[in-house]
């Protein structure tokens, strides 16, 4: 049975601005709940990733491994779950241009357990964690933008 979840934060940054952080997995740490991020391969985990890359994030003893799957230059970020405890797993983060300036951050992502009757767990844990990660990607990219040169 196929599971949803969705989350959304404000952040005062451009979206080139929250893109820009959200598209480098050496980036992640700073502002989410995971612990280090590398790229499957070596790699830099610095520079943007591109489509095909496969990003490994740890945080504690878990490790996730994500490949991107959809890029759309300030929009867009499309990925999903290599392996871990899903038969599937599609996330997509949108970065959206807000009326009150700034950029809204949506990010979803719709998901298969491998066990069954673990589904609504995996949402409620999914939801909150994700909603960590949307708020985090927010606050650092409102700072990182307040650094930028103006132009």
């Amino acid at each position: 049975m196929p599971y949803h979840y969705a989350v959304c934060a404000h952040s005062p940054a451009r979206p080139a601005a929250v893109f820009a952080a959200l598209v480098r997995a050496a980036t992640w740490p700073a502002w989410s709940p995971i612990d280090t991020a590398a790229l499957e391969g070596g790699g830099d985990p610095g520079e943007p990733q591109r489509i095909g890359d496969t990003r490994l994030f740890r945080t504690g003893r878990a490790v996730s491994r994500e490949r991107v799957v959809e890029l759309v230059p300030d929009q867009r970020l499309g990925y999903e779950n290599v392996g871990g405890p899903f038969r599937s797993y599609r996330g997509t983060v949108e970065l959206a241009p807000a009326p009150q300036g700034g950029t809204t951050i949506s990010w979803t992502a719709d998901f298969t357990p491998k066990w069954r009757l673990t589904g609504p767990l995996w949402s409620r844990y999914l939801t909150r964690f994700m909603q960590r990660m949307a708020d985090g990607l927010a606050a650092y990219a409102a700072a990182a933008d307040d650094r930028a040169p103006a132009g």
